[in-house]
């Protein structure tokens, strides 16, 4: 590709224009609290440019910046905002005594305002991505979502408007409870806290009442999975105890019967604050634009964290989600005629099927300890179990007239996940040669057992379901009485799918030049044992990883990518022969800049992925009349560019917009006439948009309006191949808002569709046609309180 060549020249270009530029000086210090403790996590940055950092838990901190005089600023939230000269020389390290932090006479709106100004934005990512480098200087497009933005756009599920905060990223089926988000092409693996716990059917998505902030992370990424497509991943890290006695209610009410109420409480135990807690409670209920769905929650997520000492803390973080909801295939609408034929609050069931249950709960455990200013050792475990008790139904057929024969079958399911997880993350220098060690193990076991042997036909021919005129009540053939008798995984009907893996990996950062220049050289190796539907094999994989990352200025860096990824797959060969894992390798350049001190950001990407081994159906059928073998003789490639720019722009102004252009397409295939078609699930084009300005002063002030929109354009749908294969209308969403703000309260108003469009997204079936609708113009008005 022609762009990637134009940005690998660029950067090979940069590298030798820092021999010739002036040597850089340091800036090192401590910071500490009122009573004397180590500030751990203070903002401490030089005003006026985008050098900034941190403090290390024990109150240090170090800055590698150009000589001249400068202007220290320490922000700490409930603190006194501090400032002092300093004078920073050429290839030296300046030493500021210790800083202790003061709390002010009365409430400072200066560290309020400050946390609001960066409240899009996130310098570094979370603990559970195992880095420490900042996320400027990483080369790699790494996206994160704060909670900020996710309670201004009043998101309250992962499949309610997530996708729209990042670039490519896109939602196509519309289930609540198990969330699918597909980008470069394929789908992006689901993490939760650096767990992979990626699967088709559990565990239920995280409400987002839980979830601090969401890590897209594009491209393959070694160092994070061990297992997953190269499209990448998403992170999702939950909230923890901060230490500081804060809290928040909100209720929300909204369009189609929507009730929530939720709360947060953040504080510690104890007088010395080495036993601190995170509450959230949350409760849901909610009907739709379609006739005879609901969807019924709630969560519970309590979270302890126990500081042995400065250097050593444990942490304990159970949750319990709970999901009532009607039959998961009622949100889909069928005709032979084509999509959205008809009214958006068309249901094919009623109200008397029994509904579906999901109890889900998970239990992780985080061990931090750091033996000096230079290493830190992590210890990660987890437990996940869900347990959903329930029906899916789909249509047996749908002619031309409108004559449908319902089918139900039993959707039961057990999910069960556990992760273990070691790493260490540390910092040495040999000369003048910088080094960011990461090197851990991963441990993974999951186990999957399905239901869906037991179906019943509500309808017969001679009296069918008609679409057009549709009766609920009676059924010709009644409702379904599933036996239930037998316990899932004894069942003679169960599919069970099972997973473990076992893998390690080394991570070394050289920074060059006073760390100007960063050259990232890894690699994982990962065993891989699988079973699905009674198929067994293993496999193993080594998957390198070369990033160069190279700092322009001290805002600006570029960089460049090299990663492979790798998939165990399912299927059978001839010979009864188990296939080879699908891999995947990902080149990437782009380039990387915070605006105005970290206000905003804007990232700029180009990619190439391959994926070779992919499996396809072996076309003879010769001594195969189950049709169960297939072949090994798929590539396909996916390239595209993706911009994304988040933050504060102006003084009360926040944006958040991103463009991604995608194209995915078979480029080897055992039918050549297949060479070329387009990957299914994915959108050429897709632009988002979301911007809200708040009024800073005058008889306004604290009033606020939002708007924002989301476009997907030359669209492909689920099954490209299909004999009546019907192209998908470009989705274009406009939504809109007006908030308030005063002191602690405030009152947000979404509207959501605001031009009423009949958006939906569906695709050829057999002989007919299947599509979601998404809901009609819609409002949520959401009242929240913080306290202290």
């Amino acid at each position: 590709m022609r762009y990637i060549k134009y940005f690998v020249v660029s950067v090979i270009l940069l590298c030798p224009a820092y021999l010739l530029k002036a040597q850089p000086g340091a800036l090192a210090g401590e910071i500490l609290m009122p009573g004397g403790e180590p500030a751990a996590g203070i903002a401490v940055f030089l005003e006026g440019t985008s050098v900034g950092t941190k403090t290390n838990p024990n109150g240090a901190f170090l800055l590698k910046v150009d000589p001249g005089n400068y202007r220290l600023a320490v922000h700490a939230y409930g603190m006194k905002a501090t400032a002092l000269p300093v004078n920073i020389r050429s290839d030296d390290t300046t030493i500021v005594q210790r800083i202790r932090l003061e709390k002010p006479r009365h409430q400072l709106q200066e560290v309020v305002v400050e946390s609001e100004r960066k409240a899009y934005t996130a310098s570094e990512a979370s603990p559970s991505l195992r880095l420490v480098t900042p996320l400027r200087e990483v080369p790699q497009n790494i996206q994160v979502i704060t909670a900020k933005a996710l309670d201004d756009q009043q998101v309250l599920t992962l499949a309610n408007g997530v996708v729209r905060n990042v670039s490519g990223a896109t939602k196509l089926e519309h289930w609540d409870m198990y969330t699918r988000i597909n980008m470069r092409g394929a789908r992006a693996s689901e993490f939760r806290n650096g767990m992979n716990i990626t699967s088709d059917w559990g565990p239920l998505s995280a409400d987002m009442s839980i979830v601090d902030r969401i890590e897209f992370v594009k491209g393959p990424a070694g160092f994070m999975m061990s297992t997953g497509d190269p499209s990448g991943i998403f992170n999702i890290v939950t909230k923890k105890p901060t230490g500081h006695t804060q809290g928040e209610a909100s209720l929300v009410f909204g369009s189609f019967d929507l009730y929530r109420a939720s709360l947060d409480l953040d504080g510690h135990l104890d007088r010395s604050k080495k036993l601190l807690y995170r509450l959230d409670l949350m409760g849901q209920s909610q009907n739709s634009f379609q006739k005879n769905k609901f969807n019924r929650r709630y969560t519970l997520h309590p979270v302890l964290t126990y500081r042995l000492d400065d250097k050593t803390s444990l942490t304990a973080e159970y949750t319990f989600q709970y999901a009532r909801v009607s039959d998961v295939g009622m949100p889909y609408a069928f005709s032979a005629k084509g999509y959205a034929d008809l009214p958006r609050d068309f249901s094919a069931l009623g109200s008397r099927l029994a509904p579906t249950t999901i109890k889900d709960q998970s239990l992780f455990l985080y061990f931090e300890h750091r033996f000096n200013k230079d290493w830190k050792l992590s210890l990660h475990g987890a437990y996940l179990h869900s347990a959903q008790v329930g029906s899916s139904f789909w249509p047996t057929s749908v002619d031309s007239a409108g004559n449908m024969i319902r089918t139900i079958s039993m959707f039961d399911a057990l999910n069960e996940s556990k992760f273990g997880q070691a790493f260490m993350n540390g910092h040495v220098e040999t000369g003048s040669i910088q080094h960011q060690i990461l090197a851990g193990l991963d441990l993974g076991e999951r186990d999957n057992v399905y239901d869906w042997g037991q179906y019943h036909d509500l309808d017969d021919a001679a009296h069918p379901f008609n679409i057009y005129h549709p009766v609920y009540d009676n059924p010709s053939n009644g409702f379904p009485d599933f036996d239930r008798s037998i316990p899932l995984r004894q069942r003679p009907e169960a599919s069970i799918v099972n997973q473990s893996y076992s893998s390690v990996y080394v991570q070394d950062e050289l920074g060059f030049f006073h760390n100007k220049a960063r050259l990232t050289v890894a690699g994982r190796y990962t065993y891989v044992k699988q079973s699905d539907y009674g198929t067994d094999y293993h496999d193993s994989k080594i998957t390198p990883r070369f990033g160069l990352s190279v700092s322009v200025d001290d805002h600006t860096s570029v960089y460049a990518l090299f990663d492979q990824s790798f998939l165990a797959q399912s299927g059978l060969l001839r010979g009864n022969r188990s296939p080879k894992p699908l891999t995947g390798n990902n080149l990437e350049v782009g380039i990387k800049r915070n605006w105005f001190n970290g206000l905003w950001s804007t990232t700029l990407s180009a990619y190439r992925i391959v994926e070779n081994g992919k499996l396809v159906s072996d076309p003879d059928t010769t001594g195969n009349s189950d049709h169960r073998y297939s072949l090994q003789l798929g590539q396909n490639k996916t390239e595209g560019i993706e911009l994304d720019v988040r933050g504060q722009i102006l003084p009360g102004l926040n944006v958040i917009l991103n463009y991604a252009y995608t194209d995915s397409w078979i480029s080897k295939d055992l039918d050549k006439d297949k060479v070329g078609d387009p990957i299914p699930g994915f959108a050429k084009n897709v632009a988002n948009a979301w911007i809200t300005y708040q009024f800073q002063r005058g008889v306004l002030k604290g009033l606020g309006v939002s708007a924002g929109e989301v476009f997907q354009g030359d669209r492909s749908t689920w099954d490209w191949g299909a004999a009546n294969q019907m192209a998908l209308p470009d989705y274009l969403r406009t939504d809109a808002g007006i908030f308030w703000k005063h002191n602690r309260l405030k009152v947000n108003l979404t509207v959501n569709n605001l031009m009423n469009r009949y958006l939906y997204s569906g695709s050829p079936y057999g002989e007919f046609y299947y599509w979601q609708a998404d809901a009609p113009r819609n409002f949520k008005l959401g009242f929240t309180y913080q306290f202290k």
